[in-house]
């Protein structure tokens, strides 16, 4: 698969081979005294604009008096050149008047003109996602900002995002401007890793980990200044060890699904468990205060982390005019909805011996701390692997790896009934046959069933898991190979459909002209569309089929499947 940047400005294609054919002068659109409808219509629709009318318009209103009106058409041709290589050109050039309503024309025209790569840079940005669009209009410095050196062309890290976070709120007292900060960060952060997707400066795993690393360092900046004020409130949550000595109760955040696997999404929710060393104890002054609040009362330890955790979740999801850090899904703590939003270790500890079910096991496998404590954190990992692989000392075997198996499809057969209902079952990337669902099951099954035994097979990310299995003959490097790039194929559609409108989606668009645009910011064919639409619809069809004949190898008959008699080889398991 071959396949070139949206909005990229090259001019041929190793998908279609001939270069491409050169398009008419736009300039008589601003500049011709006498205008000729049909000749503005033949000019505008040769650079993929369709609402002739409403281009006429943008362009006209991005042109302003005179002199901006010569500026404008002197950069005019290669902005329709760009914006024509972009799944949206129509939208595009109402993004770039909506920019122009907030710029000095004069001196940002001639920056553009003297910068053509910035003015193919914004035309990508305008016709690929509305998102991006959005944070450039309403911050137009960051345009000079994407033009720095190192910005676009070096990997984002999260060094650099802590540095850069504490530049914004090192200077800050009040905790809702502190949180603010938070926001206008995370906009920035998600242009520039936005960016260097579209323009294929970054691999998927570049992007997820960029995308996760961000999360993380927001999330644990969050805790800290929403923990500062809460104990400036209540005083320190504190408990007595069995030596009777008073020590602080950790709290630890747990990032689970995609982000606790370092592999988020554009648009994703964060997964999130909040949890705490212990459930005894109480809040107690600082030291050299006498009261913690008036009338010098503290409160329980459950209270305090309680409230912690609803400030939390408030101070990450609310929407302000800077926007939102993330939004939160806490269903995956214990009882889901309906439970407490932190629990200690020793609740979670009980929740799990007693009352744990099957898709936990799996979702446990990607848990890891992503805020507050490590310490906590890491006692949570070490406390919950009798619950995913069994107790130390029970033994896996082949009945009790069979139903294992059987709970997964269990699991999997729900989510196709609920697909097969919305007619999702080949347009969801994520949930649907041969979707992203099916290769994490497999992995996380594999991993369920011979993870206590063989410990080398663990790895929270979905590619790094199927390196493992390579190495341990449970997968040939064909097969590898093949799960490999249609997971990177399908998490590449499921970004480009999310970073849209920062939208939560995964299902692939149901007309013509939205998937046409969905291919077209994958990096197919802007030329002949037609073309493009064809090999994008080849490519998921091939990816798809690979994902499904694997899955449903192993999970329709697993007794006969050759990956599970491996498994069980490894385990010195006889059939």
């Amino acid at each position: 698969m071959s396949r070139r940047p949206a909005g990229s400005s090259q001019t041929s294609d190793r998908k279609t081979g001939p270069a491409v054919v050169a398009k008419p002068d736009p300039k008589p659109v601003l500049l011709a005294t006498e205008r000729d409808a049909q000749q503005v219509g033949a000019i505008l629709s040769a650079y993929h604009l369709h609402d002739i009318d409403q281009a006429d318009r943008n362009l006209q209103s991005m042109a302003g008096e005179p002199h901006h009106r010569r500026q404008l058409a002197d950069i005019l041709p290669v902005l329709l050149d760009s914006i024509a290589r972009t799944a949206d050109p129509d939208q595009a050039l109402t993004h770039w008047d909506r920019l122009l309503e907030g710029v000095t024309r004069s001196s940002f025209f001639a920056y553009l003109q003297s910068s053509p790569r910035m003015l193919d840079l914004l035309c990508t940005i305008f016709g690929n996602s509305d998102a991006l669009a959005f944070t450039v209009i309403r911050d137009p410095m960051l345009v000079y900002w994407l033009a720095e050196e190192g910005v676009l062309t070096k990997a984002p890290t999260r060094k650099g995002m802590v540095e850069a976070l504490h530049k914004s709120v090192g200077h800050l007292t009040v905790k809702e401007m502190k949180l603010e900060a938070l926001r206008r960060l995370r906009r920035r952060e998600m242009l520039r890793i936005g960016v260097r997707d579209l323009l294929k400066l970054a691999s998927v795993p570049e992007t997820t980990a960029a995308l996760s690393d961000l999360a993380s360092v927001l999330i644990h900046a969050a805790y800290e200044i929403i923990d500062a004020d809460l104990r400036q409130q209540y005083g320190v949550p504190m408990h007595k060890t069995k030596q009777g000595r008073w020590v602080e109760t950790g709290f630890a955040v747990m990032g689970m699904g995609k982000l606790g696997g370092h592999e988020l999404n554009y648009s994703s929710d964060v997964d999130l468990i909040y949890v705490y060393a212990s459930h005894e104890g109480e809040t107690r002054a600082p030291k050299g205060k006498s009261a913690v609040q008036p009338g010098g009362l503290g409160i329980s330890g459950e209270e305090y982390f309680e409230i912690l955790s609803r400030e939390l979740t408030k101070a990450l999801v609310e929407q302000t005019r800077e926007g939102y850090v993330f939004r939160v899904d806490l269903r995956l703590r214990a009882e889901g909805s309906v439970g407490q939003l932190a629990r200690s270790l020793d609740d979670y500890a009980k929740y799990y011996r007693t009352r744990g079910v099957a898709w936990e096991r799996l979702a446990l496998l990607k848990a890891w701390p992503v805020a507050g404590s490590m310490d906590v954190g890491q006692a949570f990992l070490k406390m919950v692997k009798p619950f995913i692989f069994g107790p130390p000392k029970e033994k896996m075997d082949l009945k009790t790896a069979l139903a294992i198996v059987q709970d997964v499809r269990g699991v999997k057969e729900m989510i196709d009934a609920k697909m097969a209902d919305r007619g999702h079952e080949r347009r969801n990337v994520k949930l649907g046959t041969g979707g992203i669902r099916e290769i994490e099951f497999f992995v996380q099954t594999v991993q369920v069933i011979a993870g206590k035994k063989v410990a080398g097979l663990l790895d929270r990310s979905t590619l790094g898991a199927l390196d493992r299995f390579v190495r341990y003959k449970l997968i040939s490097k064909q097969e590898r190979d093949g799960l490999t790039a249609a997971y990177l194929f399908l998490r590449d559609v499921e970004h480009k459909l999310q970073m849209v409108q920062d939208f939560q989606t995964h299902a692939l668009p149901d007309t013509a002209e939205e998937l046409e645009r969905c291919a077209i910011r994958g990096g197919y064919d802007t030329e002949n569309r037609t073309a493009g639409v064809a090999a994008f619809r080849a490519d998921h069809e091939c990816h798809t089929g690979i994902v499904n004949r694997l899955f449903r190898s192993f999970f329709d008959d697993p007794a006969a499947s050759p990956i599970l008699k491996s498994t069980l080889r490894l385990l010195k398991i006889a059939k």
